[in-house]
């Protein structure tokens, strides 16, 4: 007989898929069954409960860890939190610029105004352009409340031809705490030398 077949030809994996149906049926079964005893007060009985769940879930999980245990995810881990209290304002007089028609290799270049309306100082604690050909300029130190502040925001055309629309996310002790600013242009390759 070659591994993976039965006696009867059949492959394997129905069995297998079919074993562990039994089992996760009867993990759920154990673990209904200790949640009604558990509501007793028992200790003892909720650690096993939770030692149950655990396994049912990894049994769910094709044997990886629960995904209350697992890694955190990077991207929402990477989301700011939401300032309590008092937070600042960003007022810009624009949110999007458009640079018109340039020739591919520019560097354009804009500065966004804005105010903080808030009642407290405005931090700035990120800004980050949508990729490497824009890159912001923010000032570091607090912005106080009815203070000015600028964003430079540098394009560099160079390789890239086309419509273009590139965004800067703004993360600050604002709510919501990140804002977003966009440039664009009709970026016209330049014509090679003969």
């Amino acid at each position: 007989m070659g591994a993976g077949y039965c006696i009867s030809k059949k492959p394997i994996v129905h069995s297998y898929s079919n074993r562990i149906m039994k089992k996760l049926f009867l993990f759920t079964a154990g673990v209904a069954l200790l949640g009604t005893l558990a509501g007793c007060g028992n200790s003892g009985l909720e650690q096993k409960l939770s030692k149950l769940e655990r396994r049912v879930e990894m049994l769910e999980n094709n044997g990886n860890e629960p995904a209350s245990q697992a890694a955190p995810n990077p991207i929402t881990a990477a989301q700011p939190e939401v300032p309590e209290g008092p937070v600042a304002t960003f007022n810009f007089a624009e949110t999007a610029h458009d640079f018109g028609t340039i020739q591919e290799g520019t560097v354009a270049e804009h500065v966004f105004k804005f105010t903080n309306n808030g009642e407290v100082p405005l931090i700035i604690s990120n800004a980050q352009g949508s990729c490497g050909c824009t890159v912001p300029q923010y000032p570091k130190e607090p912005i106080a409340p009815g203070a000015t502040g600028e964003i430079l925001v540098s394009f560099n055309s160079q390789g890239r031809t086309g419509n273009q629309q590139k965004f800067v996310s703004l993360t600050a002790n604002t709510n919501p705490s990140i804002t977003r600013l966009s440039i664009s242009s009709f970026v016209e390759k330049t014509g090679s030398a003969e």
